[in-house]
Order: C-alpha cells, then structure tokens, then sequence
C-alpha cells in the first residue's frame, strides 16, 4: 500500500507491506521495520528501530491531527487508488459510474431522486456510520439512472448506491 501524508505542511511518502507480524515500511524512500499494535480505537503502538511510540488519531470533520507522544501534528493522508483523495474529485469519462459506499452504515438520507440531473461533486446520499453523517457526491455529470438504496438501508462497503449516467 502506497500513502501520500503531508505531516505539518511537508510531504511524504509512505510504502506499507506486511511481513508476518511486522510492517516493512519505506518512508521516502529510506526503509524501516516497525511492530504495530492496535491497542484501542484510533491508538496505535508502534517499535521503530527499538524506541516505543504511542500514535492518537483525532479526527474532526475538517482536520486529522496524530498525537505522537504529546506533540501534536497537523496531517493529510491521501490513498492513490481513492476517489476521495484525487485532486479534481470528478470524473469526465464518458459512461456510466457507480456510487459506492466507502464504508458500512446507515442510509439516512436520499438527497436526490432517480431520473434526476446532478453536477459533479453534487450530494446524492447521506450514509451514517458511527454517529457520523458522510455525504456521499456524485462522481461525475449525468443523470441518476438508478438509486439501488432507501432510507434506512444497511450498507457495506462496496456496496453499489446508485449509478448515474
């Protein structure tokens, strides 16, 4: 797994491969070794070259900050192979694009019927997972050609939401 971070403005590679009950990793290029432990929701305890981390993650609807001790640090994580983290968040391809759910949870809300015309970044689906609403926008210009969830519906991840045109 490759990671695009900005820690504090500056940014970084990060290159993550399993290796039994270690993690190979390569932060720019330079490779380490590191043993991590979840050891309870958005805490991590991490051994990089035999010194003890205890990393927080703090999570906020705008910002991510990680907890290193008690230093704190303003950060940014970018999957490459997310669509949340490309740049432009649209799509401009021609044809039909699913909306998947990014995560598992509730349908809360429908914010746009079947049929109807929508902009890119355009909000078509509210799904709530631990007690937080995330809209999910649509990822192109086009018409909703099916919505395939209700109110209410239980999702997963992966699970196709609706197919806009």
């Amino acid at each position: 797994m490759t990671y695009d971070i900005i820690i504090e403005g500056t940014p970084h590679r990060l290159e993550l491969a399993r290796n039994g009950e270690k993690w190979d990793c390569k932060l720019d290029g330079d490779s380490i070794t590191v043993n991590a432990v979840y050891s309870r929701p958005n805490v991590i305890s991490l051994i990089v070259n035999g010194r003890a981390y205890e990393v927080k993650r703090e999570l906020s609807p705008n910002d991510l900050h990680i907890w290193v001790g008690g230093a704190r640090y303003h950060a940014e994580v970018r999957d490459p192979r997310s669509l949340r983290s490309r740049r432009s968040g649209t799509d401009t391809a021609k044809g039909p694009r699913k909306l998947a759910a990014p995560m598992p949870g509730k349908v809360a809300r429908v914010l746009a019927a079947e049929g109807e015309e929508v902009e890119a970044g355009q909000g078509i689906i509210v799904v709530e997972a631990m007690k937080m609403q995330n809209e999910l926008k649509s990822p192109k210009k086009g018409v909703i050609r099916k919505l395939l969830v209700g109110e209410g519906a239980s999702v997963n991840p992966g699970d196709v939401l609706a197919i806009i045109d």
